[in-house]
This record gives C-alpha cells, sequence and structure tokens, in this order.
C-alpha cells in the first residue's frame, strides 16, 4: 500500500472536511470485505494499515483450541505453541496472511471507500448549507420540468418546486430567474431534497423584509398575513414607536416598496393593513379598503359582526368573498359582514348607533 494513499486521506481530511480516523475504519471495513470475498482462507481477519511506513497486514484471527475442528477459525493448541510456547486453550492468535497480489484488490477497495465518503462529505456539507436556509427567499434559475415538479437549480443544489406550491396566474419557463421559499430541506441517501414554494405566506413576508429597511432592522413588525397566491393579500404590520408610520413604510414613497414586492409576484394585490391589540381595530382595519360603520365583539366565540355602509357591502366581501376570507385568516376572528340597513332592520344596531371609521390609511386606488 503506497504512502500516497495516507497522504490522500490527509488532504481530504484538510480539504473536505472528512474526519480521517472514521476515513481510516472505512477503508479497513472494506479491505476486510476484499480480502474476504477474493481469499477465503480466513473468515475472521484484521487489516492493519501503517501510515508511517505506508504498509498494510491482513492477520487471521484464530482461537486456540484443544483440537481444532475448523481450520479458518481455529488453531490447536500444539500449533499455537509452535509460533509462542506461552499460548492457551482461548487465546486468540493473530498470523499474518496478506496476499502478495493484494495490493491491486487494496487500490481499488480504497478508490471505492475514498469515493463514497468525498460524495458523502459533499452531500453532508451541502445538506448543512441549505438546511439554515429553511423559511428563507433564495433566488434560482429554472433547470427543467415534469408533471409533479418544476427543478431550480440554487447554485450547488437543484431545488424541487411541487405543482401545488406554484401560483396559479404563473407560467415557469426553463432559463428563469425567480425567488422561492425554502419549506423543507431533507437529508436522504440520494443527497439533499429541497422543496420550495411560490405560494407560501412566508414569501410574502420575506420580500417585505427584503424590501423595507425598518421590518429588516425591527423598527417595523409583520403581525400575520393571509394570502392567496397569485390573486390577493392582506399583511398587518406594527411599529412600537408611534411616531413610525408601519403602514406608509411599506408602502413607500409613491408606492415603490410594495410595487416591487407586487412586480415579484406578478401582479398579485396586497392591502398593507395596521395591527391593533383591539379586535374592532384590527378587523376594520383588516376589511380594507371597504370602511366600516360598526364592529360588535363576541369575545366567548372569538367572533365579530361588522356593519358597513349599504354601497360598501360588496367590497366589504370582495370577489367570492375573498376579501372577508383573507381578513378572517389575518385577525384569527372570525367575520360576519352586515350592511347597514340590514342591521338596523334586525336590530343589530339601533339609529344613530356608529362609531368613527376605522380603517387602512393605505390608499385604495393602489390595491384596486
Amino acid at each position: 500500500m503506497s504512502s500516497e494513499l495516507f497522504d490522500a486521506i490527509h488532504y481530504l481530511e484538510k480539504e473536505k472536511g472528512i474526519d480521517k480516523d472514521l476515513l481510516m475504519e472505512a477503508l479497513e471495513a472494506a479491505l476486510i470485505s476484499a480480502y474476504k470475498k477474493n481469499f477465503k482462507s480466513a473468515t475472521n481477519v484484521r487489516v492493519d494499515l501503517d501510515e508511517v511506513s505506508g504498509g498494510m497486514h491482513v492477520y487471521a484471527r484464530k482461537l486456540v483450541v484443544e483440537e481444532s475442528m475448523d481450520p479458518q477459525q481455529e488453531i490447536s493448541l500444539d500449533e499455537a505453541k509452535k509460533i509462542d510456547p506461552n499460548y492457551d486453550i482461548d487465546d486468540v492468535i493473530e498470523i499474518e496472511v496478506t496476499p502478495k497480489d493484494f495490493g491491486r484488490i487494496a487500490a481499488q477497495a480504497a478508490k471505492q471507500v475514498v469515493t463514497q465518503r468525498v460524495r458523502e462529505a459533499e452531500r453532508g456539507v451541502i445538506f448543512s448549507e441549505y438546511v439554515d436556509r429553511e423559511e428563507d427567499v433564495m433566488t434560482g434559475i429554472i433547470q427543467r420540468k415534469d408533471a409533479r415538479f418544476t427543478y431550480i437549480n440554487l447554485g450547488k443544489v437543484e431545488a424541487r418546486l411541487p405543482v401545488g406550491e406554484q401560483m396559479p396566474t404563473e407560467e415557469y419557463h426553463v432559463h428563469d430567474r425567480i425567488k422561492v421559499f425554502v419549506t423543507k430541506v431533507e437529508n436522504t441517501n440520494k443527497g439533499p431534497h429541497i422543496y420550495v414554494s411560490r405560494s407560501h405566506p412566508g414569501l410574502l413576508k420575506r420580500l417585505f423584509e427584503m424590501e423595507v429597511p425598518e421590518i429588516y432592522d425591527g423598527t417595523v413588525e409583520i403581525k400575520s398575513v393571509s394570502r392567496e397566491a397569485g390573486d390577493r393579500s392582506k399583511i398587518s404590520v406594527h411599529a412600537p414607536d408611534p411616531e413610525i408610520d408601519p403602514v406608509g413604510s411599506c408602502v413607500g414613497q409613491r408606492g415603490q416598496r410594495v410595487q416591487a414586492i407586487v412586480n415579484e409576484l406578478k401582479g398579485e394585490k396586497i392591502d398593507i393593513v395596521q395591527w391593533s391589540e383591539d379586535p374592532v381595530v384590527f378587523v376594520s382595519n383588516a376589511l380594507s379598503p371597504a370602511k366600516v360603520v360598526e364592529v360588535l365583539v363576541d369575545e366567548e366565540e372569538k367572533a365579530t359582526t361588522v356593519v358597513v355602509p349599504d354601497h360598501q357591502l360588496s367590497l366589504a366581501i370582495g370577489k367570492r368573498g375573498q376579501n372577508a376570507r383573507l381578513a378572517a385568516k389575518l385577525t384569527g376572528w372570525k367575520i360576519d359582514i352586515k350592511s347597514e340597513s340590514d342591521a338596523l332592520e334586525d336590530g343589530t344596531i339601533t339609529p344613530g348607533e356608529h362609531q368613527e371609521d376605522a380603517y387602512s390609511e393605505v390608499d385604495e386606488d393602489l390595491f384596486e
């Protein structure tokens, strides 16, 4: 065995981060397997690797017995004493059985072990790098598509975008560059599997963190997100400092910040509303761009009845109930919407009873 092998092992430990002792153990196991496969003179053997000389020795381990019945595993006491008079019954004796042409077989085994360990180490490095990117946004290039996935090159690995995580309003073309949200990183026998999404609410949250410095530095907080990917989303924000306008920070000058995110999501409409710990205010804001007359709260059922002007009813409910549905997801409260005339008729509110309109300060025209 050439000392070059040991030089290679030290190199792999330094450059690839592969533990030398683990590599040596794997190499010894592979050499034992190779010996047993090619030389059936013993079944219990040990391989000794000498890093200093670069040598390799194979030893057959045999049990000392009174009279040997299995020459491959046993040796008689008389034969053992010829080797060393101090051997006794039940001792284990090691006899060198290194074949003359074992170097060629050993080289093949070493190559297989090193190749396998390098591959495993590289997979481990990739997994370690990408597992820390779970719930983060990455940019990749679409490589190919099949019936189940769109495959995206993220640099060192190919991520999988399942059909169910794609935006229904988007078309994915090979060589397109897109941002994706990393939902899961798995370590498998075939290497790391990375799953990504374009429809996950986390994508919207991360895009705002990337686009709005006040969110990135913690001056403005994202409290909740509700999303129907490709169509419409709502996001609630809050600033602990009352001097800061959280909604205005997210919208940006002339809507530039939010528009950049809308463009990334291919025209998905985004309502930005101010969070409040008061459910009356928060639910009112969440129904933006509709204006609200009254919010009646049932704390026990975590439900609200919202009264809106008659001409705002369809706006509050939204197309196919979307606005109300997103508002409920955003706030975590059940929302029942009534027109002002219906609420007066059924006694939900009484004539003259009203509250000041509470709704988001976002320019309604921006999201129409």
